[in-house]
């Protein structure tokens, strides 16, 4: 979890407004593999509490900013949940947590301490475009999910 104060991305007058009572999901939109990662996500949230922006959007570059990510490589997906971001592992381990279920079998990587679970993280985002290529904003995402995201 980032060190932020929840919420303080309220007082960044770069962050534009949005309807923060659902987690949001930022991730990089050109990225077969994390696009592919947000059709699932959105197919494996029955409840549609999960809402997503690209980190190409003006929102989603604004908030990986606010949280001290990189804006060019786009090297994590962040999560924004109850004012608090998530970045890489813990972002998956409290995505799998509020899914519930049988995901929350999967938070026991966890016990996994953060020095362990990131650079895994950073070694599967390093090669992420030549293991699973790019493709144009979000063509993964179907249109009748489209809803479901605050910015593309």
């Amino acid at each position: 979890m980032n060190d932020k104060a929840p919420y303080s991305y309220r007082e960044d007058k770069n962050v534009p407004d949005f309807d923060d009572t659902h987690p949001v999901m930022v991730f990089d939109g050109v990225c077969v593999l994390c696009s592919g990662g947000a059709a699932k996500l959105i197919k494996w949230d029955k409840k549609g509490v999960f809402r997503f922006a690209t980190a190409q959007s003006k929102l989603g570059h604004a908030l990986l900013e606010h949280y001290g990510c990189d804006t060019v490589n786009f090297n994590t997906v962040l999560l924004v949940s109850e004012g608090k971001g998530f970045t890489k592992s813990g972002a998956y381990l409290e995505t799998a947590r509020q899914l519930g279920g049988l995901w929350h079998l999967t938070r026991i990587f966890g016990i996994l301490p953060k020095f362990i679970r990131d650079p895994l993280y950073d070694w599967k985002a390093r090669n992420r475009y030549n293991w699973f290529g790019k493709t144009e904003y979000c063509k993964l995402i179907p249109q009748t999910l489209r809803d479901r995201f605050l910015e593309i």
